[in-house]
């Protein structure tokens, strides 16, 4: 930044040398009186210099239309400088201009009339040197005097002012508006460049600027007399009102509005083979799930219709039901978009679900980054854009929206972090953490397991890097942490409860040792990558490519290590590489395969594989951890090449950034046409094979290799139950071990071998007197053939079972049982 000096000559402010006192002026059209002010400025610092220290004047000139410059650059004084605006903007962008161009360990902030009296300065000093980071000389506390008034009307006005302001933007201040406010050096040309107002709110923002970054403000009582000539009009009431909302209510910026188009377009670029037509397309590589989330909006909006139990449902799973709480039914979203589902049917719901919660989670991440760890615009886009569209985020959105819709994890993370910052509400604080905890947790349960997990290994890794910090906010943090527990769990204990100990709950779940990730799926690329993906070796590293929860690519991890080691000297970057890590290493499960050996060795995630929670995560997920951690260390990269001076260095970093990212830029999910619904369920032909209490029996039954009836379910309004489904629940017989689907009963698992083989299996009196205890213990008032592949050999062999062939109706094979069977 350059300015002028008085006398015409040219410097670089930022190669003069600090000084320990910078007094800026705003200024406009103050000929008349901005001598006599200099004069008495100038006057006290020389005749201090001796205990103050060397200083600087700096007047901001806002477009000044007369002699206003001319008076300050006749004056011969080097100290005296001149920093000007090209047209007229407010005293905000004039204090803005004047105090990014001083150079003072402290910076005086007066009005060019003087109506504090410059001699006050010495109150604000003593102030200062106690510890606080600014000290705002006031009218309005104990101590201070008042020569000339201003008018009784303007006198009411600023008295109504300052009480809006303390009700509603800043508490504890009495009087912002003085005009006559000392800083610290640094915080203030920090605080001034974070502003955006223009005009007279500008003292409020700044002020709540110090307030929420936690340094301390004390307020002074001064001596302070009305001068004619106040720049203040009657319009300018209204503006500060206009800008009070907007410093309350932080309305985005080009730049914040620009990242959430993008997001919002990245979005829909990777779900456009269905986003424009949901109900007639469907994600293959969802496998079943995109059945049953469309189950779970539409059952949980039919139950809030009908005034139902929210958690439970008998829709699937007859006669024993579904715990919906024991599944991931979200009804943090599913409960309120209930009259979206209703009215548009639970595809669209999921559909935009999706869609809106990972651009909204992209956002959130953008957010948190841009308010913590950096200010660059561009470097927060990266690194949002890479904690949301991971690859591992990438794989769940065919069909989880619980990992997708993550929008309120980074809110969780930045409120905790506000536990520790002092000068903070705490209580407050802790409040909110607790019931955005409870919300998540209606929202994904193993979401918020997980980022309380990587929460707890970013603390550690911090602990150990800045152990003063952690001695010194450890307190106010468990505090903090205790109340957020106290107000969340009233709110969930219910809801948990009927979770593990409810009808259909179960304790744990088993997914085996292949749950885990290997080195080769941290190293290889995704699938989905639009450049590098190989679906063959992807599909050989991970369960099914709905939980690819690696695949992060070399090039990516190598960049990560360069800068881990680039920036090691920052605490933030060393406690995300370790956050990273220990949550790669986790996620390689129990025993570690070796690569290249064949060798298994212990790994750290056995302690935790037998602990309550921990003992049904699917231990490849905890590399989701690794998303954000990895997606702020390329924003705190993006952000130091961006302040670097060598076009050289800018360059090589850029090419380096591109070459991690480009191979994880991901393809649009595949999807492909959804077969018909035969008009046996949507014309409402089912109708009179089903009496009250019964249930329409799909052949072979719905599980998670086939759950295409939960769609049949839906498309008919939810009006019949049915046994079989595609859910978790306890495998039975009094063992509560968690298992997807139902245990296969006799007649389940006979019509699930004919549809997997296309063997026509012996169908004997025995055989027939098992089919008949299990349709009796369904309720089973018909079972239903929907044409698909072998269904001649499940037609004979359902002929067999009910001693009498099925009637074709309305594009399905019915066998009705109130006749006997």
């Amino acid at each position: 930044m350059r300015g002028t000096a008085p006398g015409g000559t040219r410097e670089t402010y930022s190669s003069q040398a600090v000084v320990d006192l910078s007094v800026v002026i705003p200024a406009y059209n103050e000929e008349r009186r901005l001598g006599s002010t200099l004069d008495a400025v100038t006057r006290y610092l020389r005749a201090t210099a001796h205990r103050r220290g060397s200083w600087e004047i700096v007047i901001a000139d806002d477009g000044s239309t007369d002699a206003t410059r001319e008076i300050v650059t006749l004056r011969r004084d080097p100290r005296l400088r001149l920093v000007t605006s090209p047209r007229n903007r407010g005293k905000g962008a004039a204090l803005r201009l004047g105090v990014a161009a001083s150079r003072g360990r402290r910076v005086l902030v007066t009005d060019a009339d003087l109506a504090a009296p410059v001699e006050e300065l010495e109150r604000l000093d003593r102030v200062l040197a106690q510890g606080h980071a600014a000290a705002v000389g006031s009218r309005a506390v104990p101590g201070a005097t008042l020569g000339d008034r201003q008018h009784r009307f303007r006198e009411f006005l600023g008295s109504a002012g300052n009480l809006l302001i303390r009700a509603t933007t800043l508490r504890g201040i009495r009087d912002t508006q003085c005009g006559f406010k000392l800083f610290d050096g640094d915080k203030a040309r920090a605080a001034f460049a974070a502003s955006r107002m223009d005009g007279w709110a500008i003292d409020v923002e700044v002020l709540r600027h110090f307030r929420l970054s936690g340094w301390p403000i004390a307020e002074v009582p001064v001596h302070w007399s009305h001068q004619h000539g106040s720049k203040v009009r009657p319009l300018d009431y209204p503006r500060v009102l206009r800008d009070l909302v907007r410093i309350r209510v932080r309305l985005p910026g080009l730049a914040d509005m620009s990242a959430a188009a993008l997001f919002l377009a990245m979005a829909v670029a990777l779900y456009s083979g269905r986003f424009f037509d949901p109900a007639r397309r469907y994600l293959t590589d969802s496998l079943q799930d995109q059945n049953q989330w469309e189950w779970f909006f539409a059952v949980t909006a039919d139950n809030v219709a009908r005034l139902r139990n929210p958690f439970f449902s008998d829709l699937q799973g007859a006669p024993d039901g579904v715990n919906l709480m024991a599944n991931t039914a979200m009804p943090g979203l599913s409960v309120p978009l209930t009259p979206l589902t209703l009215l548009l049917g639970p595809a669209v719901t999921l559909n935009l679900v999706m869609t809106l919660g990972l651009a909204a989670t992209a956002g959130a991440w953008y957010w948190l980054i841009v308010r913590r760890l950096v200010r660059q615009r561009g470097a927060a886009f990266a690194g949002a854009t890479l904690a949301a569209f991971a690859p591992p985020m990438v794989s769940h959105a065919n069909a989880h929206p619980n990992f997708v819709v993550l929008f309120m994890i980074p809110l969780i993370v930045d409120r905790a972090l506000r536990l520790c910052e002092t000068g903070g509400r705490r209580t407050r604080d802790a409040v909110i953490l607790g019931l955005m905890t409870a919300y998540q947790l209606f929202l994904g349960e193993e979401a918020l397991l997980l980022a309380a997990l990587g929460m707890l290994v970013f603390a550690l890794a911090y602990a150990a890097v800045r152990p003063d910090v952690a001695r010194l906010v450890a307190r106010p943090l468990l505090g903090g942490l205790a109340v957020a527990a106290a107000v969340c769990l009233p709110l969930v204990v219910y809801p948990l409860a009927w979770q593990f100990s409810g009808p259909q709950s179960y304790t744990h779940i088993e997914h085996g040792p292949a749950a885990a990730n290997s080195v080769r799926a941290l190293l290889t690329f995704a699938e989905r990558s639009l450049i590098a993906g190989e679906a063959d070796r992807a599909a050989a590293l991970s369960l099914n490519p709905t939980e690819q929860n690696a695949f992060y690519g070399w090039p990516l991890l190598l960049f990560a290590l360069a800068v881990t080691v680039r920036l090691w000297r920052q605490p933030a970057a060393r406690a995300l590489a370790c956050t990273a890590a220990v949550a790669a290493v986790l996620s390689l499960g129990p025993r570690i395969h070796v690569p290249l050996s064949g060798a298994e060795i212990p790994g750290p995630w056995a302690p935790l594989a037998g602990l309550p929670l921990l003992e049904s995560v699917i231990v490849s997920r905890v590399a989701l951890i690794c998303a954000p951690a990895l997606g702020m260390l390329l924003a705190l990269a993006v952000g130091r090449l961006a302040t670097a001076r060598s076009l050289g260095t800018q360059y090589v970093g850029l090419l380096a950034v591109c070459l991690a990212l480009l191979p994880l830029v991901p393809a649009p999910l595949k999807s492909e046409p959804r077969a018909a619904t035969p008009a046996f369920f949507t014309d409402g032909s089912w109708k009179p094979y089903v009496s009250p209490g019964e249930t329409l029996v799909p052949v072979p039954l719905p599980d998670p290799q086939a759950a295409e009836a939960l769609h049949w379910q839906t498309e008919a309004g939810l009006g019949f139950r049915m046994p079989g489904g595609y859910f978790n629940g306890p495998y039975g017989d009094g063992d509560r071990s968690g298992v997807y689907g139902v245990p296969l009963n006799f007649t389940a698992s006979l019509l699930k071998d004919v549809r997997d083989t296309g063997v026509a299996q012996v169908i004997d009196d025995r055989a027939r007197a098992e089919a008949r205890q299990d349709l009796a213990h369904w309720k089973a008032g018909a079972l239903v053939l929907v044409p698909q592949p072998r269904d001649a050999v499940l037609r004979a062999t359902v002929d067999k079972l009910v001693g009498r062939p099925a009637q074709w109706v309305d594009g399905v094979w019915v066998w009705d049982l109130h006749g006997g069977s």
